[in-house]
């Protein structure tokens, strides 16, 4: 197809990340209105490339919940405390800046007591970070943990991030969201 100087060029199919094509062929291009970005489908999935060049430190995206459900340990080991969110970057070179906010406790009993959260990118834990609640036996003790962590996947699969959560002193427990109060967590995608 020959191209004039009258002509406006070759125009993808215009649509949004959400009413993309469903049935896509390889080498067919579109441009997503919401992300400004163009993405070609290579046969199993969507391959993004910047409609604009974003700079590095643009967010890409971001993606939030929260959660409320009272979780306990009385444990060393960590586990899962249900806090998680997925993300699925659209660069393999892309940052995921984690945030979160989650209330904990420490129940009564051993002044030793010491909370442990962990943030585990997919099966892999990325960050971990002690808090001490020490108290005395026959109180409770109430606090607030936030959270960063600038994490770099390198892939444009979908990847889950969650926080983990461990009793240091491996007897009384450590509850995040007690008497449901909420949790919250966010991801964005930052170029990189």
């Amino acid at each position: 197809m020959a191209i004039s100087n009258n002509s406006t060029g070759l125009r993808p199919g215009v649509c949004t990340s959400t009413t993309r094509p469903t049935a896509p062929y390889e080498g067919q291009m579109i441009y997503e209105t919401d992300t400004d970005m163009v993405a070609i489908w290579n046969g199993t999935a969507w391959r993004y490339i910047s409609a604009t060049t974003p700079t590095n430190g643009t967010v890409l995206q971001i993606v939030s919940a929260q959660y409320s459900s009272q979780f306990q340990n009385n444990s060393n080991t960590f586990a899962d405390t249900g806090i998680s969110l997925s993300i699925t970057p659209k660069s393999n070179t892309s940052k995921v800046y984690a945030i979160a906010t989650i209330p904990i406790m420490k129940t009564s009993g051993n002044t030793q007591n010491a909370v442990g959260l962990r943030l585990v990118r997919g099966s892999t834990a990325i960050k971990t970070t002690g808090l001490l609640l020490y108290t005395d036996t026959s109180m409770q003790l109430r606090s607030s943990f936030s959270d960063n962590y600038l994490d770099s996947p390198t892939t444009v699969s979908a990847i889950t991030y969650k926080y983990q959560l461990s009793n240091y002193f491996n007897g009384d427990g450590v509850i995040t969201c007690a008497g449901n109060e909420p949790a919250t967590i966010t991801l964005m995608e930052i170029a990189g």
